[in-house]
């Protein structure tokens, strides 16, 4: 294992970590908080550690996939725990396991939160809690990419390793260039948002970070009430772009090319939006009530475009909804949004792709000497990929059982624990009941945390990742003790 550029990877993210929280301690100075020097012992915790790493060049930069799994966990790993220390220096959240889950929350764009009053934090924290869903969006290993330049084809393992979904190929031959072109279109429509809401009049500060959690599909509000309090134009506005960055980055990257039947003729694309569509129609049937059909459209595709995407924002406490809409709002939960977009879940074009898989299995048992190719987009499927999402498949459930299992020993009621881990594993956010969306995830004990600190990791790296580097661990375990019994 090329250990030299592991560690090569994690200085630099580190520095770019340190170079981030200038913002929220410029946003702590504007606002004359104390809690900013936090973020100024942290930037030289960061830059101590990371600046010899990221100076001792490696003497080879050749990696490959065990790599790219191990570097793209310990990178995550290594954020987090740096990232946690503003919020507890400060005292802003005095435990350390709850500022890591916080923070944790924040990078995966999870969302989920220990905070019982997210009015009382400071606005540099504030800041800081929603830049990292924003960091966390498109990848930070992805940005890492697109301003440093890294020698050879190789790269592509860090960037299917970070990037959700079945497949990442690149958009254009050079991976810098891929790398630089996903964060323009990511800039670009974050700060498209960012006007379209300051024109509704919504404030700077609450248009950043509103912007920062829907484009990174994150979620944390900066307000008890979520989103409620805002114009039905803000939250129209929230809507759509939810919806939008649950799109495949390989569409607009089509349209920018104007290839417009390339683009609309995605399968996942149609899926998705049909899906979404369903939705929100049989939602607004169920919820209607005595204001009728057309006046439960808004908020149900507030929490349909939220969900799906696992952005997790709200505008209505739908713990309150007939069981019907909860249902599909916690289905919804596990089809997540599509791949290549900043959303979690299982993805779009995995359930697609099972979909098929069962479709042509029965096909198969009904006529045995029948020979059909299992296509998408008009492209045969390879064995490769069916594979590796039915292993995927299997993985997710195992740690979805186990972590559930784990979740239960703090005896909270089944609803509670059971979307607990749906929404950390799928990186949404809000559950039902006490972790619905007017709740919070305060109440579990550091065990239960952790657990779910680890599911919302293994969500946001596709698994994969998080079972190489425990691999790792477990294998160096075995040769310590082999060497001993010698």
């Amino acid at each position: 294992m090329n250990k030299s550029i592991i560690f090569y990877i994690i200085g630099w993210i580190l520095n770019i970590e340190a170079a981030l929280m200038i913002f929220p301690a410029i946003c702590a100075l504007i606002y004359g908080e104390k809690s900013g020097f936090a973020f100024l012992i942290t930037i030289a915790a960061c830059l101590l550690i990371g600046l010899p790493l990221s100076l001792r060049k490696p003497k080879s930069r050749i990696f490959f996939a065990k790599e790219g799994y191990i570097t793209v966990a310990l990178c995550w790993m290594s954020l987090s725990i740096m990232g946690a220390l503003p919020f507890f220096i400060s005292g802003q959240i005095p435990n350390y396991i709850d500022a890591l889950f916080e923070i944790i929350s924040g990078f995966t764009t999870t969302g989920s939160s220990i905070l019982t009053d997210v009015e009382a934090m400071d606005y540099g924290m504030l800041l800081w809690r929603s830049l990292t869903h924003w960091i966390g969006g498109m990848g930070v290993l992805v940005f890492l990419l697109a301003i440093i330049p890294m020698s050879g084809g190789e790269s592509i393992h860090f960037m299917r390793a970070e990037s959700p979904g079945p497949s990442v190929e690149k958009l254009v031959p050079r991976i810098r260039a891929t790398a630089l072109l996903l964060y323009k279109i990511y800039l670009g429509m974050t700060l498209l948002q960012i006007v379209l809401l300051l024109i509704g009049g919504m404030p700077l500060f609450d248009a950043l970070t509103i912007t920062f959690g829907t484009a990174g599909t994150g979620g944390f509000a900066i307000k008890n009430t979520g989103i409620a309090d805002y114009t039905r134009y803000q939250q129209t506005v929230i809507t759509i772009f939810m919806f939008l960055f649950g799109i495949n980055f390989n569409v607009y990257y089509l349209l920018l090319l104007r290839k417009f039947k390339d683009a609309f003729k995605s399968e996942e694309l149609k899926w998705y939006v049909s899906i979404v569509a369903a939705s929100i129609f049989l939602i607004s049937l169920n919820t209607g009530g005595p204001k009728g059909f057309f006046a439960a459209i808004h908020p149900a595709a507030f929490q349909v475009s939220s969900i799906i995407t696992t952005t997790g924002f709200a505008t209505v406490d739908f713990n309150y909804w007939p069981t019907f809409s909860k249902v599909i709002l916690v289905i919804l939960m596990f089809i997540g949004a599509c791949a290549g977009s900043t959303g979690g879940g299982m993805k779009v074009s995995r359930i697609v792709i099972l979909i098929k898989t069962v479709r042509h299995e029965v096909s198969s048992l009904m006529h045995k000497r029948s020979v059909r190719v299992l296509k998408i987009d008009g492209k045969k499927i390879e064995n490769e990929t069916i594979r590796s999402i039915h292993v995927f498949f299997v993985a997710y459930i195992l740690i979805f059982a186990a972590s559930l299992l784990i979740v239960s020993l703090d005896n909270q009621d089944f609803t509670t624990s059971f979307t607990a881990v749906a929404a950390t594993l799928n990186n949404i956010g809000p559950g039902l009941e006490t972790v619905g969306p007017m709740g919070n995830f305060s109440a579990f004990s550091n065990l239960t945390k952790t657990v779910l600190m680890f599911d919302m990791l293994a969500g946001r790296l596709e698994i994969f990742p998080m079972l190489a580097l425990i691999n790792l661990v477990k294998s160096k375990i075995m040769s310590h003790k082999i060497t001993l019994t010698r």
